[in-house]
């Protein structure tokens, strides 16, 4: 286990720090942090960026992941719209997570809902080498649906 330092800015006082919601939880819940008796009309096909109240201090060699909740996008058609968002290690400013409404109906967001998972990864850097060619597999050029459905 890694520890993962974070601050609290000042409109995310008073919120629930993000947390693991069961032993095995692979995210942490985020909270928006909207002003206090705000709420947020997400309305069908819009997109809002929700501050989370929150900056994080990710350790080198890691990134942090913000993914949808299941439980939005199953039930209200919500979900992260550039999922995963990506964290770098050097990113210091607010957490924000972009939203948009696939559903039919609009969505409601208040201060503390909880609207994404925090996911901590490690990264490989790599380093590129220029080729002439590359070696050949099975599937060669096939993209998408060229290895079926069944």
């Amino acid at each position: 286990m890694i520890s993962l330092r974070y601050m609290v800015l000042p409109h995310g006082a008073g919120l629930p720090a993000p947390s693991y919601r069961s032993a095995h939880a692979a995210g942490l819940d985020l909270p928006a942090a909207l002003p206090v008796g705000e709420l947020l009309a997400l309305p069908p096909s819009a997109r809002a960026l929700i501050p989370t109240g929150l900056s994080l201090e990710l350790p080198a060699g890691f990134e942090g992941q913000i993914r949808p909740r299941s439980g939005l996008a199953l039930r209200h058609g919500v979900t992260v719209l550039n999922a995963p968002g990506t964290i770098d290690a050097d990113f210091r400013g607010e957490v924000q997570v972009l939203l948009i409404n696939l559903g039919n109906e609009p969505f409601t967001i208040a201060r503390g809902d909880r609207i994404a998972q925090l996911v901590i990864s490690p990264i490989t850097m790599v380093n590129l080498e220029l080729a002439i060619s590359i070696a050949a597999t099975g599937r060669g050029e096939g993209g998408f649906g060229s290895t079926g459905v069944s």
